[in-house]
């Protein structure tokens, strides 16, 4: 296995030693760079903050750009090819005659976290969005280490009346009806983060309540549909009548002065295909506003529901020895429209598209703050994620910005290391490939991480390659057909964050040496040949 050293070294915690952590791994869906408070924006998440300043705050941790390759990394510690979902589960269609890469469900030549993490003697639970397989429960979480289960086994889901396939499930058990978990009508927020707390109650009251804990905790907020429950609706109603353009300025000021953005920087200019918020008429602007507001709400609630999460830690004194994680799945959605679609209260209905309502590019380019490009794309504002690390026991308050990049690869090799758990060369008879991950306690412990190999990611034809200050990136680099280099953009991420100076032409030495490192990557980890190339088809 290719993990870093430090994972079997001494510095890690013995394995099965009694102070071993309680591991948390919290995930939003579709938030962007710049919307929680810590990272420059003005919505309310104080418990969210509070985790940040009392612990680690990365400023450049990559994720795979979209919602299921980046679960099946997180999850497995290997790239999404490795494991089938090169691009994205196959929910409801036939993955014959594709490459085995693009398959479209987690496969078994990888261990999960909670396979992991059960091997080390941890009690395993999750709530929330699976994202990693059809309708084969086989591939679902309970048959894949974890001892507890309730959530979507879909992607996107109705946040108030999930239906069809994409409703709840508790264990395998389909949950058409869902009661709600507060005094407020079932919301999937909720319900995930209620559902934790009880498998930890319940896990504090049993025989094994003094073994640690691993949970994952996977929100399907703020993804479209943009639903959230009238009393944060009308918290945020009318805070975004400044408009998008404003709001970019904002959010980049606050950035600069907390010091996770450089000064030398340049915010992104806007995007060319959104309009200037002046140009739009009063009422589009209302309708706009209001949209926004809703995508502020779900995250308001998702930071009042990890508030409850962490007083349930308090109670059971868990809270100083927990390693909480939190980071988004992929960069700001600018899918669906330009300024948005739908009402989020007349659009509640279930008969209502998923899609309606959605906040559009326009508020997603200020949500990528102060990146370009979004979800799908391998530029910053589709694959650079906030992410935080908590652990009162071991990362000490009032840390700086960890600046050094690192990406998700790296939470499974994190997992080994403070659990005392051996990464396995099999798996109930198959064998498992090698990880690529380090660890990252040495970052909590403030010294620099050693990565001997350079980052890398593709998705849907986008890819880059991360080496030191170094970027490598494109849209549409890798298509069907072959890597088109002519396509690569290079930038000094140290000087030029936001990518707006292109180095490519000035640098073909660079550019050709990063190429040839991603093409070996891109080799290894199968990303050819893709569905639809001359090499799949008969």
């Amino acid at each position: 296995m290719k993990l870093h050293r430090s994972l079997f070294a001494l510095l890690a915690i013995p394995a099965f030693a009694t102070d071993r952590p309680n591991v948390i791994v919290i995930m939003v869906d579709d938030m962007g760079y710049s919307d929680i408070g810590a990272w420059g924006g003005e919505i309310d998440t104080p418990n969210i903050d509070s985790l940040a300043s009392g612990g680690l705050r990365f400023t450049q941790f990559y994720n795979s750009a979209r919602c299921c390759p980046t679960r099946a990394t997180l999850i497995t510690g290997l790239h999404p090819h490795q494991i089938g979902i090169g691009h994205m589960t196959g929910e409801n269609t036939n993955s014959k005659g594709r490459p085995p890469a693009y398959a479209g469900n987690i496969n078994d030549s990888c261990v999960t976290l909670a396979e992991v993490a059960k091997s080390a003697g941890y009690a395993t639970f999750m709530a929330g969005k699976w994202h990693l397989a059809g309708k084969d429960e086989a591939d679902w979480p309970l048959q894949r280490g974890f001892d507890r289960y309730y959530g979507c086994i879909s992607g996107a889901t109705h946040h108030f009346h999930p239906y069809d396939w994409r409703i709840m499930y508790d264990g395998n058990k389909p949950d058409p009806n869902p009661k709600s978990t507060t005094d407020r009508p079932f919301y999937t927020t909720d319900a995930f983060t209620d559902h934790a707390i009880r498998f930890i109650d319940e896990h504090k009251d049993g025989t094994r309540k003094k073994d640690p804990f691993f949970l994952y905790l996977a929100y399907t907020a703020p993804h479209w549909p943009l639903h959230a429950h009238d009393q944060e609706l009308e918290k945020y109603r009318g805070k975004y009548d400044l408009g998008w353009d404003k709001l970019r300025e904002q959010r980049f000021e606050r950035q600069q002065k907390s010091g996770l953005i450089p000064a030398s920087w340049t915010m992104s200019p806007r995007d060319p295909k959104v309009p200037a918020w002046d140009s739009l008429n009063e009422k589009k602007q209302a309708e706009s506003s209001f949209r926004m507001a809703a995508y502020a709400a779900m995250i308001d609630r998702i930071d009042q529901k990890i508030g409850d999460l962490v007083d349930t830690l308090k109670k059971h004194g868990d809270f100083e020895n927990t390693l909480i994680l939190f980071l988004s799945d992929n960069g700001a959605c600018a899918e669906v429209s330009l300024i948005g679609v739908g009402d989020p209260i007349k659009d509640r209905d279930p008969e209502v598209p998923l899609t309606r309502p959605s906040y559009g590019k326009a508020w997603a380019n200020a949500s990528a703050t102060p990146y370009r490009q979004y979800k799908h794309f391998a530029h910053e504002g589709g694959a650079n994620t906030p992410f935080i690390a908590h652990w009162p026991t071991r990362i000490p308050k009032g840390r700086d910005w960890f600046r050094q990049p690192a990406q998700l690869i790296d939470v499974m090799a994190t997992l080994v290391d403070v659990s005392g758990a051996t990464y396995p060369k099999t798996h109930d008879g198959h064998p498992i490939l090698q990880a690529d991950g380090i660890s990252l306690l040495p970052a909590f412990d403030g010294k620099p991480l050693e990565r001997s190999q350079p980052i890398c990611i593709e998705h849907e034809n986008n890819a880059f390659v991360r080496d030191g200050e170094w970027k490598l990136v494109g849209m549409n680099v890798t298509p069907a057909d072959g890597l088109k280099p002519n396509r690569w953009e290079l930038y000094h991420m140290e000087k030029d964050g936001t990518e707006l100076n292109n180095l490519a032409s000035t640098h073909p030495e660079r550019v050709n040496s990063m190429s040839e490192a991603w093409q070996a990557w891109a080799k290894r980890v199968q990303v050819y040949p893709k569905p639809g190339s001359k090499r799949t088809k008969k």
